[in-house]
């Protein structure tokens, strides 16, 4: 099983830059897009559904032309679920899953604070409520696998610049131990440093300046998975190439 877990920043930016060209060539099972951009109705067109998948969308009610989430999947889910319950995190249109027989799979874009004090207290917000909800999941019994964005780098590998981000949203200590202690004490699984344990690849880049040009990256978007699909992670890529986005798509290969 093959799953791409990309953040397009506008799904119809990147279908004009070649995503679903690039897509038709991964032979991938499903992706997660995140960062839509748009509503629903105005990914109908052809461009916008590739051959033999099926879509389904997570629009924002709070304000048109932001965020968003996707599914695209070769299989029709059993059950697609659309919210969490918390309607300021559900109506930016955030989440996303889609369950077949015990597996769910969710297009997560977790919010960034990058932009002030009051949406970094937001960010902080969300951290600290969906902390009981991935506990929930994780006693469930289900197999997870959380694609998506999730704005926080977790190591000195996963960015560039660490000394001179540190005051930083994405770097801050505090979201950076609460990544800490997902990993590392309650059993959730960064796929990537699961099977590159001394990888320096990032998977978005600032558009200012040359940071793309010079490898200034961040390593955000992720796909977490539940402990029991740790011996499931055969092989992993990133795809800076071509440019599709600020973000390049992160893909993962399961054993069935």
């Amino acid at each position: 099983m093959r799953i791409v877990s990309f953040n397009a920043n506008g799904l119809r930016s990147a279908t004009k830059k070649g995503f679903f060209d690039w897509f038709g060539q991964q032979d991938a099972d499903i992706a997660c897009i995140q960062e839509t951009k748009a509503q629903e109705h105005q990914l109908q067109g052809a461009d916008y559904r590739p051959a033999g998948y099926g879509a389904w969308f997570r629009d924002a009610t709070t304000k048109k032309g932001y965020s968003g989430v996707a599914i695209y999947s070769r299989r029709e889910p059993d059950e697609i679920i659309t919210g969490l319950g918390w309607e300021d995190f559900d109506e930016e249109g955030r989440f996303i899953e889609a369950r077949f027989g015990n597996l769910s799979v969710i297009s997560m874009y977790f919010p960034s604070g990058s932009s002030g004090e009051v949406r970094q207290g937001y960010k902080f917000r969300c951290m600290d409520w969906i902390t009981p909800i991935l506990e929930q999941w994780l006693a469930s019994g289900r197999d997870y696998v959380i694609c998506g964005d999730w704005n926080i780098v977790h190591t000195r590998r996963d960015i560039r610049n660490w000394t001179s981000n540190q005051k930083n949203s994405g770097c801050l200590p505090e979201e950076r131990a609460w990544l800490d202690k997902l990993f590392h004490e309650h059993g959730w699984v960064d796929s990537y440093r699961h099977l590159r344990p001394e990888g320096e690849d990032y998977t978005w880049w600032s558009q200012r300046g040359q940071a793309r040009a010079k490898n200034v990256g961040w390593r955000i978007d992720y796909q977490v998975v539940s402990p029991g699909l740790r011996d499931r992670l055969v092989d992993c890529a990133i795809h800076p190439e071509p440019k599709l986005s600020d973000h390049a798509p992160y893909v993962v290969d399961y054993r069935e």
